[in-house]
């Protein structure tokens, strides 16, 4: 791995493992030694960035130099940890960890009593009951989406019935219960909403519908906004 790259990846675990974080914690995280480890660590001091700690105390980064600082209101603050609580609650796995991943870029950016605030927030968000894991990897909808490439679908009506079908996905719409993807169905040439949890199979292809999707997408909530 590239040295700028390893010592980006370290930021990022400072930034997102509650501190103090062992040197054994930070190098199995970022897949390092421990001679490797305490090198970087030197290294992200000398470039500026305030890491408390030693080896066997454990490390804690107070001042991140790759991040501007930002201000927040104090209901800005609680929004934010509400909203991306309500990730890491509800989304995928892969969401869940993004959402955590932001939270502690951000809380990173801040001033020092702003930071005790977004730690302390008084709201909280946990969810008893979680939607179901839909059959299929919501990753691959999304990339395909980012990279605007078609997905072969296979795809179980209300009746049960099972067809095939080409579509350009648009876009993921999460629901009280379930989640809807917002796509052109090749098979109707028609916009289409199909729910994650009755989707079978997924398979990317290599047909780029690029650059249809943003359009397409307005076009589609025009439709959904008339009814």
């Amino acid at each position: 791995m590239p040295r700028a790259d390893r010592l980006f990846r370290l930021l990022s675990t400072l930034r997102g493992l509650p501190a103090p974080v062992t040197a054994a914690r930070l190098a199995a995280e970022t897949g390092v030694s421990l001679r490797t480890l305490y090198r970087d660590i030197a290294a992200l001091r000398a470039g500026g960035a305030l890491i408390d700690g030693a080896a066997g105390f454990g490390y804690t980064l107070t001042e991140d130099p790759a991040l501007p600082p930002q201000s927040f209101t104090r209901l800005e603050l609680e929004a934010l940890v509400l909203g991306l609580g309500e990730v890491r609650q509800s989304g995928d796995a892969a969401l869940a960890k993004a959402a955590q991943a932001a939270l502690a870029k951000i809380i990173a950016t801040l001033p020092e009593r702003q930071q005790r605030q977004a730690l302390h927030a008084v709201s909280q968000v946990y969810r008893f009951q979680r939607r179901p894991a839909p059959p299929v990897d919501p990753a691959i909808l999304r990339d395909a989406a980012w990279e605007e490439r078609a997905l072969d679908l296979s795809y179980a009506d209300a009746a049960g019935t099972i067809t095939a079908r080409r579509i350009y996905p648009l876009s993921i719409v999460v629901l009280d219960r379930s989640e809807m993807l917002l796509a052109w169905c090749c098979l109707r040439q028609d916009f289409r909403k199909f729910l994650l949890e009755r989707m079978r199979t997924v398979a990317a292809t290599e047909e780029s519908f690029r650059p249809r999707r943003v359009p397409l997408l307005r076009e589609h909530l025009r439709r959904l906004g008339g009814g």
